[in-house]
């Protein structure tokens, strides 16, 4: 009988602000957990339902998490494969295999094989998917409140017009990745700049 193999996915990579999450799930062989999909093809009551299901019916899981902090200095690439590592260390037992949305491996010695939008064709990456998403999005609530007046709670971090126009009117706080495009302090333009070349002053 083949193992029971552990799906991997992350949420918040591509964001402004806030932590990367990654989740590793463990489904059992006979699971019950209807329109189980991409996270991202859900609506987020539908994610909300699943996930507490998720959580009761997985033989495992977990989660992991990469800060501002460390993904300013390993750079995002590196800080979503560190959140990866902890959320499968943080299992009582290591899994037997792991599928991985998307084509990053994990620094572990565990047979792996990375499935591009797995998290819409593997259902224990779908169910990744939406532990990343649900609880990633319940942090940036809270976050929200502490760091309040960049709209936080509506878009998660997110670069939307509204974040970056609230980045550029308060500066960044402390949960924004300062070297992400958009929070980064862009260099100023010099009086060079403001001349076409061979177009002489």
């Amino acid at each position: 009988m083949p193992t029971l193999a552990a799906g991997i996915d992350e949420a918040g990579r591509g964001c402004l602000a806030g932590p990367v999450v990654a989740a590793v799930v463990i489904l059992p062989r006979a699971y019950d957990l209807p329109g189980l999909t991409d996270s991202k093809k859900l609506t987020a009551a539908r994610r909300e339902v699943l996930a507490a299901a998720i959580v009761i019916q997985a033989k495992a899981w977990c989660l992991g998490y990469s800060w501002p902090r460390e993904i300013e200095v390993v750079n995002i690439y590196q800080a979503t494969r560190q959140a990866m590592r902890r959320a499968v260390l943080g299992l009582k037992s290591p899994p037997a295999r792991l599928v991985i949305d998307g084509t990053q491996t994990v620094a572990l010695p565990i047979p792996q094989k990375t499935v591009i939008k797995g998290d819409l064709t593997v259902p224990v990456i779908s169910a990744a998917s939406i532990l990343a998403k649900v609880f990633r999005d319940r942090l940036m609530l809270k976050l929200d409140a502490r760091y309040p007046g960049y709209g936080l709670a509506a878009h998660k971090g997110y670069g939307t017009a509204e974040h970056l126009e609230a980045v550029a009117r308060l500066g960044p706080s402390r949960i924004h990745r300062n070297t992400f495009r958009g929070v980064r302090a862009e260099p100023p333009e010099t009086a060079e700049d403001l001349w076409l070349p061979g177009i002489s002053r």
